[in-house]
């Protein structure tokens, strides 16, 4: 039988309470899930590689696990980063784009290659991917006005550092309800979660 081993830093700096951490980073993702383009925080201490945002890694560690796959695209694809991954989740790393569950994206990803990724089915929505996308800081930018349900009248949000297309790609995401990607947008220890029934438009 194959035995697979871990580097000294691929099984350091996870949480440093499994439990309770874990337990507070799922309300809060939860939360910002149900109230799309609120910030949340996931302040809790994790060293994670240097390719995982912060806030990527804490959502990954509470969320993926043996049966939900995960994509790293581009330069994030690191062998410290899926290792790390791998050991603190379970999850099978750099699994294809059409097996993903979650997909780390990298900043300025083309969304032109999001097709690629699962939309689900009308069967089985949840089957789809749900992308993190790194940004440069998620206030600040350019204004956009977000309308959907866990929004009362409109929520308006500045990312900076969206890739050319986000706004085009989205509007094309949201027309495949009850398919389709949940988007989350991370920067440092910090998300605003965008699901697939939010609208964005420029404000």
């Amino acid at each position: 039988m194959t035995q697979t081993h871990f580097a000294a830093d691929a099984v350091a700096g996870g949480f440093a309470d499994p439990v309770l951490d874990a337990q507070s980073a799922f309300r809060r993702i939860m939360n910002a899930f149900a109230e799309p383009g609120t910030l949340a925080r996931l302040d809790m201490s994790v060293q994670a590689p240097a390719a995982l945002p912060p806030a990527a890694a804490i959502l990954l560690l509470t969320l993926a696990d043996a049966d939900a796959p995960i994509f790293l695209e581009g330069a994030a694809a690191l062998a410290e980063a899926s290792a790390w991954l791998a050991f603190h989740t379970g999850a099978r790393v750099n699994a294809a784009r059409q097996e993903a569950s979650f997909a780390l994206l990298t900043e300025n990803s083309d969304p032109a290659g999001w097709n690629a990724l699962p939309i689900g089915t009308d069967s089985y929505p949840d089957r789809a991917a749900t992308l993190i996308l790194p940004v440069q800081a998620l206030e600040g930018g350019k204004p956009l006005t977000l309308t959907g349900p866990g929004i009362e009248t409109v929520r308006t949000i500045g990312p900076v550092g969206l890739p050319a297309g986000f706004l085009q790609a989205r509007a094309r995401n949201a027309a495949l309800f009850p398919r389709g990607h949940d988007l989350v947008l991370v920067a440092g220890d910090a998300l605003i979660a965008l699901p697939r029934t939010t609208k964005l438009r420029e404000a």
